[in-house]
C-alpha cells in the first residue's frame, strides 16, 4: 500500500478513536469553580497606582474586605464583559481571518503551498527547526503571541502536504512562538514591562536569557521532530483535528506554479511582516496598529489580485466568519478573570503567598516564587497584565529575601511562557486550537511532557540565577 492509500485511509481511521472535547463547556466549567471560589475564599485587595502608563499595584497597600460573592446572574453578565475586554483581541482575529480568506481568494496559499511541498518533498526535514526558529525569534524579541494565529492556516496545509499532522502544523506556529515567548530576550510586553516595573535596566540581563533561549529551542524542536517522525512512519497514529490529509495531496501533483502576481503578493506579506517587526520593537505597536497594518494589506493583495470589491469583501466576511468561534473563545476566557477580580479573590492570593515565601529560606524562596507565577498565570494569561500584576510585590519581596530582582522577572518570564502552551485559561492556545479543530485534552496530553521538560529548565534557571546574583540587582 502506497502512502496516499494509507493516507486517505487516515481519517476513517481517525473518526472511530477520536473523543472530542467541547472547548466551551471546558471554559464554562473553570467558570463555574471560579464562582463558586468566590463564595468561600476571602476578599481583599491592593490599591491600584500609575507608574510608567501602566496600572499597578502599591504592595504596601493590601487590606482585607467584606466578601463579594459572584451570583450566577453576575457569572453569566461575566461571559460578555470578557469578550468587552478581550474586544481588541477578539476583532484583531477576525481581521486575521478576513486577511487570510482574501489571500486564499487569490489562489496564492495554494501555489505557495504547493510550490515549497514540492521543493521540500525530499527535505521535510528541515520544515520544523527552521519555521520554529521563525517564530521563536518573533516571540522572543517581538512578543509575538495573538499575530502567530494568522500562520497557523497556512503552516497546517504545508505539513500535511509534507506527510505530517495538524498537530505539527500548529505546533510548529504555537510551540515555536512559545519557546521565544518564554525565554524573552527582548520580549516588550512581558520581560520589558517586568524589568520597568522592578527598576532594572530595559533588556538587562541579556546574555544569560540567550543560553536559556537556546536550550528550550533545542528541547521544544526535538520534542516536535521526534512526534512528527513517528507520524510520518506511521500517518495513522497523527491528530487531524478538522483537516483532511486525503485534501492536501492535491498540493504535491499540482500542475500551477507561482506567477508574477502571487510572488507580489507574497512580496508585499513579507513586507508587512518587516513593517511588524520594525513597529514593534521600535515604537511598541500592539494589536490595534498591527490589525491596521494588516486591513491595509488586505486591501492591497486584494488589488494585486485583481478582486472585484464585492469579491473582496465576500471573502473577507467568508474569512472572518470562519474564525468566529476561535475568537468567541478568548471572550469566553477572559470571563473567567472578571469573575476572580468581581470576587476579589486574587490579590489575597498573592498576598498570602508572599507571606509565606518571608518565612523559608532563600533558595527555597525562589522555587516557592517560580512555582506562584505559575499558578497565577492558569488565573491571568495576560503576559503583560500578569506582569502588572505580580512583580510590584515581587520586586520587593525579593529584596527582603536577599533574591535578586533580575531573578524575580526571570521566575515571572518563564511561569508566563510555559503556561500560553497548555493552559485552558490562555485564549490564544485556544484560539488556534479551533482554528485547527483540535481538542484541548488531546493537546494536552500531547503537549505535557514538553511543558513539564520545560517547567524543569526553569526551576533550574532560576535556581542558578539566584546562586550567580544574577543582576544587575
Amino acid at each position: 500500500m502506497n502512502q496516499l492509500q494509507s493516507q486517505e485511509m487516515i481519517p476513517k481511521t481517525i473518526a472511530k478513536k477520536e473523543r472530542t472535547t467541547n472547548v466551551f463547556a471546558l471554559l464554562l466549567i473553570i467558570l463555574a469553580v471560579a464562582t463558586i471560589l468566590t463564595h468561600f475564599l476571602p476578599s481583599g485587595e491592593y490599591a491600584r497606582i500609575e507608574r510608567a502608563g501602566h496600572t499597578t499595584v502599591d504592595p504596601n497597600s493590601f487590606k482585607w474586605i467584606k466578601s463579594t460573592p459572584v451570583s450566577f446572574f453576575e457569572m453569566t453578565k461575566a461571559i460578555h464583559l470578557g469578550m468587552v475586554e478581550a474586544a481588541n483581541i477578539i476583532f484583531f482575529i477576525l481581521i486575521i481571518g478576513g486577511f487570510f480568506g482574501v489571500l486564499n481568494a487569490t489562489g496564492t496559499v495554494k501555489v505557495l503551498i504547493s510550490t515549497m511541498a514540492k521543493k521540500l518533498a525530499s527535505r521535510e526535514k528541515l520544515l520544523i527547526p527552521i519555521m520554529m526558529f521563525f517564530f521563536a525569534i518573533g516571540g522572543s524579541l517581538m512578543g509575538m503571541a495573538e499575530e502567530t494565529l494568522a500562520y497557523i492556516p497556512l503552516l497546517i496545509p504545508l505539513a500535511l502536504a509534507l506527510g505530517f499532522d495538524t498537530i505539527t502544523g500548529t505546533a510548529i506556529v504555537l510551540v515555536g512562538a512559545s519557546s521565544g515567548f518564554t525565554t524573552a530576550i527582548m520580549n516588550p510586553f512581558t520581560v520589558g514591562i517586568a524589568q520597568g516595573i522592578a527598576e532594572l535596566p530595559t533588556f538587562s540581563g541579556i546574555g544569560f536569557r540567550l543560553v536559556l533561549f537556546v536550550i528550550v529551542y533545542l528541547v521544544s524542536v526535538l520534542f516536535v521532530y521526534r512526534y512528527t517522525m513517528k507520524v510520518l512512519k506511521n500517518p495513522t497514529i497523527g491528530i487531524y483535528g478538522k483537516y483532511s490529509p486525503k485534501q492536501t495531496n492535491l498540493f504535491l501533483t499540482s500542475k500551477e506554479k507561482l506567477t508574477s502576481r502571487h510572488k507580489l503578493i507574497f512580496m508585499a506579506f513579507l513586507i508587512n511582516y518587516i513593517v511588524l517587526a520594525f513597529g514593534v520593537i521600535k515604537y511598541q505597536w500592539y494589536i490595534t496598529e498591527i490589525a491596521a497594518l494588516f486591513i491595509i494589506l488586505t486591501v492591497a493583495i486584494g488589488i494585486i489580485g485583481k478582486l472585484s470589491i464585492d469579491h473582496l469583501v465576500k471573502s473577507f466576511t467568508q474569512g472572518s466568519a470562519s474564525l468566529i468561534t476561535g475568537a468567541l473563545i478568548i471572550g469566553v476566557s477572559r470571563a473567567i478573570v472578571v469573575v476572580l477580580n468581581q470576587g476579589h479573590i486574587v490579590d489575597p492570593m498573592l498576598h498570602e503567598v508572599s507571606e509565606g515565601i518571608k518565612q523559608i529560606p532563600s533558595y527555597l524562596s525562589v522555587i516557592g516564587m517560580y512555582n506562584f507565577q505559575t499558578a497565577i498565570h492558569f488565573i491571568l494569561a495576560s503576559g503583560s497584565g500578569h506582569a502588572m500584576l505580580t512583580m510590584p510585590i515581587m520586586a520587593p519581596l525579593a529584596d527582603l529575601l536577599d533574591i535578586t530582582r533580575q531573578t524575580a522577572v526571570l521566575s515571572f518570564s518563564f511561569a508566563d511562557g510555559i503556561g500560553n502552551i497548555i493552559f485552558p485559561t490562555a485564549g490564544t492556545l485556544m484560539a488556534g486550537l479551533a482554528i485547527a479543530g483540535i481538542p484541548w485534552t488531546k493537546w494536552a496530553k500531547w503537549i505535557f511532557p514538553l511543558v513539564f521538560l520545560q517547567y524543569l529548565i526553569g526551576l533550574i534557571a532560576v535556581l542558578v540565577a539566584h546562586f550567580i546574583h544574577y543582576g544587575p540587582f
